[in-house]
């Protein structure tokens, strides 16, 4: 990093941490954007799992109920 005498920096310096700011600032935008998509296909898969369960339950309270219908 050039400095002046009074260990200021210097216009380029300012320049070089803006850039490393901004590149930094683009990753985590991306990293966001894909902990975005992860946590939509958890939440969707979360939810394709209590339907999935859901339906098993109503069908086999129908199975229990329909059997025992029968069997009198």
């Amino acid at each position: 990093m050039t400095t002046t005498s009074k260990n200021e920096p210097t216009l380029v310096d300012v320049i070089e941490k803006l850039d490393n700011l901004s590149a930094n600032v683009e990753r985590l935008s991306k990293d966001s954007e894909r902990f975005n998509d992860r946590f939509s296909n958890y939440q969707q898969a979360t939810q394709w799992v209590v339907q999935l369960a859901f339906t098993l339950i109503a069908s086999a309270t129908i199975t229990i109920i329909i059997t025992s219908v029968l069997r009198k």
